[in-house]
């Protein structure tokens, strides 16, 4: 077993282990992936500032997320196809955040349903909704949601038609995958996850396939799909969707500080600040750059939270420390999964605790609600000088 330090060390594990297409269908961003860099790059031009001779004992990083309790303020985002990184992904990743103390949100393009991380895990979840212009399938989502105990739904904002993502265009990206020879090529050389995969649940779209007229198996999906991202969602739409759940709501995707106070508006419990990891607009700002702005303009009259480039705890102190009261991971989680199934994820997740409690304690705070600006250097340039008329 390799000794595991940082989130690197599961993603060079997760690539030499997942098929190429997986791999690349979670480390990569829409066209040139410019924002997908900045996303990460971007923390780093945000320094800490040491403190000394502090009772650095007694801390804690418990939390509270929507009114829920947590052990950090970290949610797994919903993440599409991680069942195909690892056999029953979802599950594997529920159970690990369960366990750790933290929300698991499920993506409507998940591979195990609904029902089965509900049946497995037998805790409350997050579900992330897609919008489709098949209104009848969008109602019934938010119904099997709602009879699975889930706690809040996560409406995503940026995704009424797909960023283009040039390697999964070229890898052929399906579930499952299809058997060109370049395929069989890879797989081959991916003997232990396909082992594992073999005696997996389900290796296509569980929320999907089966719950919609005239798609009964994966052959029928690819041309779904496609056809169905609404493009017609606007903030009318929004207030209907929030009003079927009539529970908890996140808004996912917001970027600009005038789509969050409309977001406020509506009466959201949170809003997540988001670029979608960089997989929809490239060259968009990173989603750390803008948080100031969209905190200034909304105050506290919703709840912010943070996703898009997070690979360490350092970074979720920075967001915190900078106002966000919560932060999401997709990518640093995927790689634990891909590495090592459910283990892989709660390393991760160990990883990011470790790395946030050590940075928290070294800036002289032993709580994380008393992050703030004070813990940080920003450079007087890292809002950036926009003309945006």
């Amino acid at each position: 077993m390799p000794v595991i330090t940082c989130i690197d060390d599961l993603k060079r594990l997760h690539e030499k282990r997942a098929p190429r297409m997986f791999y690349d269908y979670c480390e990569s961003g829409s066209w040139t992936e410019q924002t997908f860099r900045d996303n990460s790059s971007d923390f780093e031009k945000l320094r800490l500032r040491q403190r000394v001779a502090v009772d650095m004992s007694g801390r804690s990083t418990t939390a509270q997320m929507i009114g829920q309790d947590v052990a950090m303020p970290v949610a797994l985002a919903p993440v599409g196809l991680t069942g195909m990184q690892n056999a029953d992904g979802e599950i594997k990743a529920a159970k690990a955040a369960r366990d750790f103390g933290v929300p698991f949100t499920l993506s409507t393009m998940s591979i195990n349903s609904i029902e089965e991380v509900a049946e497995a895990t037998k805790a409350p979840f997050w579900f992330q909704l897609y919008t489709m212009r098949d209104t009848d399938f969008t109602a019934n989502l938010i119904e099997r949601a709602k009879a699975a105990n889930c706690s809040a739904l996560v409406i995503t904002l940026d995704l009424q038609l797909l960023g283009q993502r040039h390697k999964d265009l070229k890898n052929g990206l399906s579930a499952p995958p299809k058997l060109t020879a370049k395929t069989i090529a890879n797989l081959m050389t991916k003997w232990s996850w396909g082992i594992e995969m073999l005696g997996a649940k389900r290796r296509n779209f569980g929320n999907i396939v089966g719950h919609v007229k005239g798609v009964s198996d994966t052959s029928q999906l690819s041309s779904w799909t496609a056809d169905q991202f609404d493009l017609t969602l606007d903030w009318d739409k929004v207030a209907k969707l929030m009003e079927q759940w009539g529970g908890k709501v996140i808004l996912k995707g917001i970027l600009d500080a005038e789509d969050a106070r409309m977001a406020a508006k509506l009466g959201a419990d949170a809003i997540v600040v988001s670029n979608h990891g960089g997989r929809q607009l490239d060259g968009a700002l990173s989603s750390i750059r803008v948080l100031p702005s969209i905190l200034d303009a909304v105050g506290d009259q919703v709840e912010v939270h943070l996703d898009s480039g997070i690979r360490s705890g350092q970074d979720v102190l920075k967001a915190l420390a900078l106002g966000a009261k919560g932060t999401m991971i997709g990518r640093a989680f995927v790689y634990g999964l891909g590495a090592m199934g459910q283990a892989g994820v709660t390393k991760a997740l160990e990883v990011i605790h470790k790395e946030l409690d050590m940075t928290m304690a070294l800036c002289g705070e032993t709580k994380v609600g008393d992050l703030g600006r004070h813990n940080l250097l920003i450079p007087a340039d890292f809002e950036g000088q926009w003309v945006t008329n």
